[in-house]
């Protein structure tokens, strides 16, 4: 009788071994399975033990494509009417719904620029950007003795947005020209304070929104000089690095260059973004022919958009989805389609593997 208890618990102690070996499964190179039953097998036939990645699986089955096409969205004011470039905060708030359910998450413009694009695997980023430094922009009311933010303009729509889907994102960047950005003299201060400390951006619209393509050099370099300025006498360790030509104008040929960087009266400016107003989606930071100094925006519009507003381009990217940039959740890794490859310029990865895969 003793001798059949010790055979019986040899063979449960060998069918416990075999299953724990049969659990593990052997990761290929590049973090994927192209065949997952072939991949059993291979685990099931050798004593390799699995190794945790160091690094965020590439998800490819997810059609990463790091070199496709963003959006920057372009808004100007928030109201109660909807007009050409004013939008109701109802339909503010449905932007927002329908950008997030479609998979796009907000991202700040410099952190595009430069390539520092951290959004979760399968997810499209997107830049938001708002003209003008309206009073319908950010609002300050009274509770109380104390100052809010308006829940119906852009800013009390983006933080209310953010308090119940923070997975979203927190950016935008507002461009503001002088003498009173924002319409609230004695609040400027204190508006540029919570903007910068809250992931937002500030950005040079000239000081006073002439066209920079209809005036002397010298007072394309004084508009952009005097902004800088004014914005440094409210916040002087903020640093202005981009500009949104009013109107879209801009000097011609080499005189571009004064849009670009410039000086007046010991005041230097140097805008490593320059924004068109512009109608279709821009370049991945990751391609050959980006330039930062030439961005082109989407006008997050439904009226008079001639086929290139928001929903125009959302519609577009639902049909052609291998055209929108998707990321693959590593900002160390860029990932494109094979398909791809000769468009990427590898001097501008920083340092960031490039991997490429076969569709």
């Amino acid at each position: 009788m003793k001798k059949i208890w010790f055979l019986f618990l040899i063979t449960v102690l060998l069918f416990s071994t075999a299953c724990q070996s049969n659990g593990t499964i052997k990761v290929n190179s590049n973090n994927t399975s192209t065949n997952p039953e072939q991949d059993k097998t291979q685990s099931e036939n050798t004593n390799t033990t699995t190794v945790e990645p160091t690094k965020p699986e590439i998800i490819i089955d997810k059609n990463a494509n790091e070199n496709g096409k963003i959006m920057i969205l372009m808004y100007h004011g928030i109201g109660e009417e909807e007009k050409e470039w004013v939008r109701t905060s109802e339909n503010f708030r449905k932007d927002l719904e329908v950008l997030y359910s479609k998979g796009y998450r907000l991202i700040s413009l410099m952190d595009y620029i430069n390539n520092n694009i951290k959004v979760e695997a399968g997810y499209t980023p997107v830049v938001m950007t708002f003209d003008d430094g309206l009073l319908n922009q950010f609002n300050m009311i009274q509770e109380d003795g104390i100052n809010k933010i308006d829940p119906n303009c852009a800013v009390g729509l983006l933080e209310d947005f953010y308090k119940d889907h923070n997975d979203f994102g927190r950016a935008a960047t507002f461009y503001v020209y002088y003498p009173v950005p924002f319409r609230q003299k004695d609040l400027i201060k204190e508006k540029f304070e919570f903007l910068i400390n809250n992931g937002y951006e500030i950005g040079n619209h000239s000081y006073d929104h002439p066209s920079l393509g209809k005036i002397a050099l010298e007072e394309v370099d004084k508009q952009l000089a005097m902004n800088v300025t004014s914005t440094k006498s409210y916040v002087p360790n903020y640093v202005v690095e981009s500009l949104a030509l009013p109107f879209g104008e801009a000097p011609k040929g080499d005189n571009y260059k004064h849009v670009v960087s410039g000086s007046y009266e010991g005041t230097e400016y140097l805008n490593k973004a320059v924004l068109k107003v512009g109608s279709n989606p821009a370049l991945s930071p990751n391609n050959k022919d980006f330039d930062p100094l030439k961005l082109p925006r989407v006008r997050a519009s439904e009226l008079k958009t001639e086929g290139t507003g928001i929903y125009d381009w959302l519609s577009y990217f639902e049909k052609n989805p291998n055209k929108r940039y998707i990321s693959d959740g590593n900002p160390d890794v860029i990932t494109v389609p094979s398909t791809e490859e000769a468009n990427i310029d590898k001097d501008k990865l920083s340092g960031k593997e490039l991997r490429i895969y076969d569709k």
